[in-house]
This record gives structure tokens, C-alpha cells and sequence, in this order.
């Protein structure tokens, strides 16, 4: 049987109304731009940078299908990465294909244009924390 989750109160309420605001920001879960196809984003947390006010914090969680690409794109700041089911496959430009599984994490640096796939057979699974300037979209399609 599944988890129950509690009643939502207006605190759950408030977040539920940002995670929803995130998700139209970055086009709704399963699209991130149009590149993307067999990817899933789910908005965990947005706040602002307690030590700059100027940038925030978001974390989330990105499901890729077997195949499922996030499209190219960029971040107006940093990304810490850590797979915790299956294996993906981080290409940036300029850069050999990187590959990562289970228990490992990675590095995308603001303004680096960068893709990343499932190379597995069964489902992927990260949790990406992003510090990024506020204000600005999350992902920045590249061509």
C-alpha cells in the first residue's frame, strides 16, 4: 500500500503553489523544453539564497525513462547532480561523454550547455540541487 501524506495545511498549500509555479517555469513535468522526451521533472524546494538574496536554491528530482533526455540546455548558475537509481550520461560541450550510476555524483557549471540521457535499460533517477539567479527561467533550451 502506498504512503499516506498528511492533510495539507497552508504551509503545504503555499509550497504546493510554488512547486506548481516551477513547474510551469520549466514547462511541466515529463518537458523540460522541447528537446526533452522520456524525462520527468518534480520541484521539491524553491527559496532564496539565505547569503544572496540575488540567487536561489532549488532542488529536484528528474525521472528518465530508458532513452529519456533532458534536451540540450543551460543553467543561469551551478548544478550538483547525484544519481540514485540507474545509469545517465552527462555530454557538455567541448567535453567527452561522462557517464554515472547509482551513489555517484556530478557537476554542471552555470552557463555550460550540457544534455543529459539514460543510457540504461531500466528507469534513472537524479536529485539535482541548482543555485541560480533569481528571477531568470531554470533551463535555457540551447539550439
Amino acid at each position: 500500500m502506498g504512503k499516506r501524506w498528511p492533510q495539507p495545511n497552508a504551509k503545504r498549500l503555499r509550497m504546493t503553489l510554488v512547486v506548481a509555479g516551477m513547474i510551469a517555469m520549466v514547462g511541466g513535468p515529463g518537458v523540460v523544453h522541447p528537446q526533452a522526451a522520456g524525462f520527468a521533472v518534480t520541484p521539491l524546494l524553491r527559496t532564496p539564497l539565505a547569503a544572496d538574496a540575488s540567487q536561489e536554491v532549488l532542488i529536484a528530482t528528474g525521472q528518465f525513462e530508458p532513452a529519456g533526455t533532458t534536451g540540450r540546455h543551460s543553467h543561469h548558475g551551478d548544478e550538483y547532480a547525484t544519481v540514485i537509481e540507474g545509469t545517465v550520461e552527462v555530454m557538455t560541450d567541448g567535453q567527452p561523454p561522462r557517464r554515472y550510476t547509482a551513489g555517484e555524483a556530478y557537476h554542471n557549471a552555470r552557463g555550460v550547455v550540457h544534455e543529459t540521457r539514460n543510457v540504461g535499460k531500466t528507469r534513472a533517477r537524479v536529485v539535482s540541487t541548482l543555485i541560480v539567479d533569481s528571477g531568470r527561467p531554470i533551463i535555457e533550451p540551447a539550439d
